[in-house]
């Protein structure tokens, strides 16, 4: 149990082989130094794996942690992360969803579920008030995610007599047959990158319900409820979290990074699309959307509802539309919104779906390996995108990701990826800092974990994204915050706010221009903040989490010390990862990227990668070896 209010105060070990589970200790010091979320699962799979197991392996554990203000209200709240070692990648992965099964994971008591083994056949595992009932899913093999969550919450109301309120994942078919970067799907939100679903479906997992009656505490109700009112007020005020996530969700990126040469076109020869208008969050908000809609206590609101074969679904993000649009050359808005859904509903990650798909295309042009796909020939990918889900024909191949093909067949230099990972839709060459960020992401070609320097440098803010200097100790802090925020089990988009909405609404203006200007050389002061980060000893309203963490838990937390959790964090991901084989040489990009100039008129549009890396690792206080030592484990509490 815990004396902290926010948590459950148990965490659940389950046996998928022996059917047994136990409670896993987990301590109010753990608590105080991982918080919750990421942060718990890295130190869960940390203290329990060795280096020696494979992603499918009964030994691998897959970890659901949720933070400590999912299901208590808090703006944007409903997060949970999913766990394990990645067979996309071969390493810890994290992948973090808006579903509500984080919700009722802590209505069922919960604030965490391991699980480890394999069940001896299909199964699906029911969660009352911490109770669990295994139940044969044979029936369910190869349904997709929707018809899925269908036929289990008929069950369930058949076996209760009523209808039950539950939070589910799921896999579907990509999941079943274990395709190397299959989702798993929480009503129709996707925890969609690094594999999660195949390492479900090795288990012979199809599926997990969770319900109950438990309600987590707040400490301060009354300061709480007066924080978070005003905290709401500053979201919807704010011109990116109030005005362009509501009116066009993250689609609404498009356009600007058109402007800045950030749209990754043609698999990343380009970095603008001719056709952008027609995949842009104004024409998704103009011709297809009937509404928006948002996660549970979510006051942002971003989510797109689009038509789709005469029903009203989940709309298509920016990743899907830039690397569905103008990354394979395609400017059919409609299709894009098909293809998103039924994606989700095969249960696959859209970003390495089509970063594999537009590497398979290119190859093609260049003689490598020949698949039939062709840039801007889209007519029959729907069937191609069964294929894969079902490892049919070229599926089979196409399943592995884009790392592998290039392994097997050639074209490494333009197999966009990091680490295994398939990158996200932000050409990298016009925004160095995030290419910093894509190489040297614990979980691979990840731009939140990679630190998000692109809203510094053209999506927020108008930072030189071409200067390397500063962008490692930004880098840096950029990581750890984002990481502190996701252990609290919030929605990352809350931090858009932290940037001031006064660079927003005005860019260009004289102030403006001299902040973005000073920023690059501010390198030095963040160091100093990034190496003592107890200096500061108070909050800020700008990054209001540590005090909704305090009203919340009652933990006393400063802002200096929410960052350290952060820091904590990343490196314990890191060390467990080292025994996986990460290092410096893993932390690294296509040649494409860091060798091909993107305007060859401007020598500095490229990824001067090697430099940023060296300043990165002697910020972080790791070796050369791009590792964190005894020294630096010890100074941060990880035993």
């Amino acid at each position: 149990m815990t004396n902290y209010c926010g948590y459950m105060g148990k965490v659940l070990l389950l046996d998928l082989g022996t059917h047994t589970a136990e409670n896993y200790i987990w301590t109010d010091l753990d608590r105080e130094k991982y918080i919750g979320g990421k942060a718990m699962a890295s130190k869960i799979l940390y203290d329990n794996l060795t280096g020696a197991e494979k992603p499918f392996d009964p030994e691998n554990l897959i970890v659901i942690a949720t933070g400590p203000l999912t299901g208590t209200g808090a703006p944007s709240s409903n997060r949970f992360d999913i766990s394990s070692l990645s067979p996309l990648t071969g390493i810890t992965s994290s992948s973090n969803c808006g579903g509500n099964f984080g919700h009722y994971l802590k209505k069922a008591g919960l604030d965490a579920l391991i699980i480890r083994g394999t069940c001896e056949k299909l199964s699906w595992i029911e969660i009352n008030n911490g109770e669990f009932i295994f139940h044969d899913a044979r029936e369910l093999r190869d349904l997709k995610c929707g018809e899925t969550q269908a036929a289990l919450q008929e069950k369930l109301n058949a076996e209760h007599g009523k209808k039950v309120s539950c939070g589910m994942v799921c896999i579907g078919p990509a999941g079943e047959n274990l395709v190397r970067y299959a989702s798993v799907i929480s009503g129709e939100r996707a925890a969609g990158r690094a594999g999660m679903g195949a390492v479900f479906g090795s288990k012979n997992l199809k599926a997990i319900t969770a319900a109950g009656d438990a309600v987590p505490s707040i400490y301060d109700k009354e300061g709480a409820a007066a924080h978070r009112k005003k905290w709401v007020n500053y979201i919807r005020r704010h011109p990116l979290t109030g005005e362009q996530l509501p009116k066009m969700g993250t689609a609404g990126l498009v356009s600007s990074m058109q402007v800045h040469g950030l749209l990754s076109t043609r698999n990343y020869a380009r970095g603008q699309f001719e056709q952008f208008e027609a995949v842009s969050g104004e024409a998704l908000a103009e011709e297809l959307t009937v509404t928006n809609s948002g996660c549970l206590s979510c006051p942002i609101r971003c989510t797109r509802r689009v038509p789709v074969d005469g029903k009203t679904v989940k709309g298509p993000e920016l990743e899907t539309l830039g690397l569905l649009g103008g990354n394979i050359e395609n400017a059919n808005l409609e299709q894009i919104c098909h293809w998103n859904y039924e994606l989700d509903e095969l249960g696959m990650d859209t970003i390495s779906t089509a970063g594999t798909i537009a590497w398979a295309m290119e190859a093609g042009e260049k003689g490598l390996w020949e698949s039939g796909l062709r840039f801007g020939e889209t007519e029959g990918l729907s069937k191609i995108f069964d294929d894969i889900a079902h490892r049919r024909g070229i599926g089979a191949e196409l399943a592995e990701g884009s790392k592998r093909l290039s392994e097997k067949y050639g074209g490494k230099d333009f197999a966009i990826q990091s680490k295994g990972m398939e990158l996200a839709a932000y050409e990298p060459r016009r925004a160095v800092g995030q290419g910093l960020g894509y190489a040297v992401a614990n979980r691979g070609g990840c731009h939140l974990n990679g630190g998000y320097l692109v809203v510094l440098e053209g999506l927020g803010m108008n930072v030189n994204g071409q200067t390397p200097h500063g962008k490692a100790d930004l880098c840096m802090v950029m990581q750890d915050l984002m990481e502190a925020i996701s252990c609290g089990g919030q929605c990352l988009f809350t931090s858009y706010g932290v940037v001031p909405a006064f660079m927003v609404r005005n860019p260009n203006g004289i102030l403006q221009r001299a902040v973005n200007a000073i920023v690059p050389f501010m390198g030095p002061a963040v160091r100093i903040y990034n190496k003592i980060p107890e200096i500061a000893c108070f909050n800020i309203p700008l990054i209001p989490y540590p005090t909704e963490l305090r009203y919340t838990t009652g933990m006393k937390l400063t802002l200096g010390e929410f960052t350290r959790i952060g820091e904590r964090s990343y490196n314990v991901e890191r060390a467990v990862n080292a025994r996986f084989g990460v290092s410096a040489a893993n932390d690294k990009l296509p040649k494409r990227l860091t060798d091909t100039l993107q305007d060859p008129g401007n020598p500095k549009t490229r990824v001067p990668l090697e430099q940023m890396k060296r300043t990165y690792y002697r910020a972080r206080g790791w070796g050369k070896n791009g590792l964190p030592g005894e020294k630096k484990l010890r100074r941060l509490g990880i035993r």
